[in-house]
């Protein structure tokens, strides 16, 4: 499939606020090898990454896959910031998402967090927790309706269980990784979530599938 045809495919609708979450799983749903989903990566994954970061306005991720992925900031001709949620104040202004980007990152937190002073831009939405509705509305409100969920677990299972979630992007990784690794979503527990498959491609061993909330529209 080509490059035009892709970005086609997995594009995001132009007429609504909309969260897409990108994962990739081993077979055995496995988010992670040695606590880094670089283990389950291959090119295909790497190009379905890029591409959800090129069809979105911004990307949204929790503190904790900051710290753990060692996230860094946008670096592209076209503006891309990354939206950190958290609710402990565990981000510092020397990590490399604030010190080795082309466009201020966002921090969304609540009331009640102990944030140092980062250079970025920082939206308080929420008392003791941060409230997610509330800051989809504020990202949106910025004009950032198309968002990027790259994880981790337990922020898209938060955003599940909220109803938030419009779309999942999951790669499956042909690995059978046991170990002790969570599974891509985590959290309370909730009726299932009725989903509908948008589409399936493969590369080698790798399946590239996408899904959308059925009640999605």
């Amino acid at each position: 499939m080509t490059d035009t045809a892709l970005a086609s495919l997995y594009a995001y609708p132009e007429d609504r606020t909309w969260v897409t979450a990108n994962f990739v799983s081993s077979v055995d749903g496995a988010v992670s090898v040695d606590g880094r989903s670089a283990g389950l990566g291959s090119p295909a994954d790497k190009q379905i990454y890029g591409l959800g970061r090129e069809l979105s306005d911004v990307v949204l991720v929790g503190a904790g896959t900051v710290l753990i992925e060692g996230y860094r900031g946008a670096r592209r001709e076209r503006p891309l910031p990354i939206a950190v949620v958290t609710a402990r104040g565990t981000l510092t202004p020397d990590l490399p998402l604030f010190t080795d980007t082309a466009v201020p990152p966002i921090v969304i937190t609540c009331a009640s967090a102990r944030l140092p002073a980062l250079p970025a831009e920082v939206i308080v939405a929420g008392d003791e927790e941060v409230d997610l509705g509330v800051a989809v509305a504020e990202l949106a409100a910025r004009g950032l309706h198309k968002i990027n969920l790259e994880g981790g677990p337990r922020l898209f299972g938060t955003m599940v269980a909220e109803g938030l979630v419009d779309a999942l992007n999951l790669t499956v990784s042909p690995l059978l990784a046991v170990g002790d690794s969570s599974r891509i979503a985590h959290g309370a527990v909730i009726p299932p979530v009725d989903l509908t498959l948008a589409s399936v491609l493969r590369a080698d061993d790798v399946l590239l599938l996408r899904y959308q909330r059925r009640d999605s529209s």
